[in-house]
């Protein structure tokens, strides 16, 4: 458990267990790892098995699907891009992304897609970076014709199709109107997938190879990737989900025939990495030390607090939070720390235990990782279950209920 000073109380790390410990027995997760630091001390939990039905245990190195929780990691190369003044966040796209010149915007958002009128302005690297350049997930826009049409063009996943090379899933963002105007409102997850784009086409190499070289591997981040090598593909779990009305588990996605046992067509910023506990720390503990890994700087002091405080203005974080609220008996709470930064959420007023200023982000397939300046607190829990029903949900929330207490 390592030594108490500036740490967690033995007592709340033990509410800490049990809590999560119930979870598992439950039946509902299979297994789970969770990793908690502070001062010079680090907590791991390893429980429950990897399947379902059992055998293997879960460990401090299993492998997990990151989904969204990719983001912060992978917004680190724009961050880099930006530091060495390659990109410049009011620069227009338009140079490197061509398929996104000369924008229409739907007249409503939830219009038809051929009721248009131009783009007031070309998209600039400042709208991708906060999640504001016109085009995403929109909880709001869900029976709105730019939904199906996004939806059909661009999804893949756990549980969709395969994707397209990156320049052909360019090529088919660019047949679509945006929903609102260049940096009018945030959207959800597609401009972290463009971003990557971006970086791969300014670097003139993937988005991995630029990762491996300035950001995972500098970390030791040697597990974190796109894909799963065969010789360590039995250290990732099935994904699951849950039916949601009997709330059995259903398998998504089997390892060996899933899409991360082999090299990806395209390398999605967004929600493509898979990762551990321990890299997941280094990275977290990376902008808590503005930057710096040891003796080795990663990123700017100024990327880090561009990434970690809130960009949005006023209306569009009111617009954020209203839309999470709306959502809240599925999201069962997430979302609504109502700022965000670059890649991640940023708290900006106190809705439950966590202070403001406390940054990170949950994935879907029932992960979570946040980091609190004020504590000096990192906190990360992953499990195989995907967000369909709440229950994984429910194991992050009494995460870090618990975890805070232990504090």
């Amino acid at each position: 458990m390592g030594e108490n000073g500036g740490g967690f109380s033995d007592a709340g790390l033990r509410r800490v267990r049990e809590v999560l410990g119930r979870h598992v027995e439950s039946g509902r997760i299979p297994g789970l790892v969770a990793l908690a630091s502070r001062g010079g001390q680090t907590y791991v939990e390893a429980m429950g098995t990897m399947r379902a039905e059992g055998g293997a245990p879960m460990r401090r190195d299993t492998l997990f699907r990151m989904a969204s929780t990719s983001k912060p990691v992978t917004m680190a190369a724009t961050m880099i891009l930006l530091d060495e003044c390659r990109l410049r966040l009011d620069d227009p796209v338009d140079a490197w992304l061509p398929e996104l010149a000369g924008r229409r915007v739907l007249r409503r958002p939830d219009g038809p897609l051929d009721d248009t009128v131009p783009a007031r302005r070309p998209i600039i690297v400042r709208d991708l970076v906060t999640s504001t350049f016109g085009l995403g997930v929109d909880f709001e826009l869900l029976e709105a014709p730019i939904r199906a049409a996004t939806f059909e063009r661009l999804d893949y996943g756990v549980t969709s199709g395969p994707a397209p090379d990156a320049d052909e899933w360019m090529r088919r963002l660019g047949e679509l109107p945006l929903s609102y105007q260049p940096g009018e409102r945030w959207q959800y997850d597609l401009s972290i997938d463009v971003l990557g784009v971006l970086v791969a086409r300014v670097t003139g190499v993937s988005l991995e190879t630029f990762l491996r070289e300035r950001v995972l591997g500098p970390l030791g981040m040697d597990d974190t990737g796109f894909h799963v090598p065969d010789d360590q593909i039995d250290r990732l779990p099935p994904a699951y989900g849950g039916d949601p009305q009997s709330g059995k588990l259903i398998v998504w996605e089997e390892p060996e025939s899933g899409r991360f046992s082999r090299p990806p067509v395209f390398q999605s910023a967004s929600g493509g990495l898979v990762s551990t506990v321990d890299d997941y720390h280094a990275f977290f503990r990376m902008l808590l030390n503005h930057g710096m890994h040891g003796d080795r700087r990663i990123l700017s002091r100024p990327a880090v607090e561009l990434m970690t405080t809130n960009r949005l203005t006023p209306e569009q974080e009111a617009a954020r939070t209203t839309m999470y609220r709306n959502l809240v008996h599925l999201s069962f709470g997430q979302g609504q720390q109502g700022g965000w930064g670059a890649g991640m959420a940023v708290r900006t007023h106190r809705i439950d235990y966590a202070p403001v200023g406390q940054f990170g982000w949950d994935g879907g397939t029932g992960t979570s990782v946040y980091a609190d300046p004020h504590h000096q607190l990192t906190g990360i829990l992953f499990t195989q279950v995907g967000m369909v029903t709440p229950d994984s949900l429910h194991a992050i929330h009494d995460f870090w209920t618990t975890l805070y207490q232990a504090v």
